[in-house]
């Protein structure tokens, strides 16, 4: 390729398409193509390149705490989580459909895995993402607010085709994160889906939350239209882990006695 063309393609930023010009010229004479068919080549090189950095980008905003592909998950260690159901998600129908999901289980399950793979299969198809943890969301309304932009990080929350909000339960949350997660869930309620983790029943989240009022109204809107995965079973942390075998003092011989004639 000669500088004044390399100068060119770069300009227009066709770089994908001139990474792959010297190897698809090279096909071109070998095969004998026209001049259609090298075009249409050089073209879906350039599409390739730009759907994957898209996809890139797209992985950085949603800001993943660990990028999990539902490949690695292991179905056999826990018979409660369904394969089916898990692809059926992935497929991103419900994204389509502004439907939420609610997954719930206790510590260590794969909740989290789980809603990052689904998150990652979405960013594949096409959809936008974002990822946060129910502290992340109340740490970022609270900094917000003080500075006067609550509007800015709502819009933030309000954009994404898919929202997943991780790690509700884990402990109390600070005054007024009933009113910031009631905000979020009622502007998305059917226009955008939202995937939520939680570790704790229903039933607590009033005192999670501390205003009992707040999570009725969060759960009365949530759950309309929400497919529930109720997870049971061991933790994938423990799973290497081997008990600890308590040791049992050995008898120690008897001691022998001399008798006295």
């Amino acid at each position: 390729m000669n500088e004044s063309l390399q100068s060119s393609l770069h300009k227009l930023r066709l770089t994908g398409l001139m990474q792959t010009l010297d190897v698809r010229l090279q096909e071109a004479a070998g095969h004998s193509l026209t001049h259609g068919e090298f075009l249409e080549l050089i073209v879906q090189d350039e599409l390739a390149v730009r759907a994957d950095r898209l996809i890139a980008r797209r992985v950085k905003a949603a800001a993943f705490r660990d990028q999990r592909s539902i490949e690695d998950f292991d179905f056999s260690f826990n018979p409660s989580i369904k394969r089916k159901q898990i692809f059926d998600l992935a497929a991103g129908r419900f994204i389509r459909e502004a439907r939420d999901v609610l997954l719930l289980g206790p510590p260590g399950v794969g909740k989290s895995h789980l809603v990052q793979a689904v998150g990652y299969q979405a960013i594949k198809a096409g959809f936008t993402v974002l990822y946060r943890s129910i502290f992340d969301i109340v740490r970022d309304f609270l900094h917000d607010e003080s500075l006067g932009g609550e509007d800015k990080v709502l819009a933030r929350y309000l954009k994404p085709d898919l929202l997943i909000i991780d790690d509700m339960g884990m402990k109390q949350l600070p005054k007024r994160s009933g009113e910031y997660l009631f905000e979020i869930i009622m502007r998305r309620y059917e226009t955008r889906s939202t995937m939520m983790t939680s570790n704790r029943p229903l039933e607590d989240w009033g005192k999670l939350i501390g205003d009992v009022p707040a999570a009725t109204a969060i759960l009365d809107r949530f759950l309309q239209a929400a497919e529930i995965l109720q997870i049971t079973g061991q933790s994938y942390r423990l799973r290497g882990a081997k008990p600890a075998s308590a040791t049992v003092d050995k008898p120690s011989p008897p001691k022998e006695t001399s008798s006295k004639s």
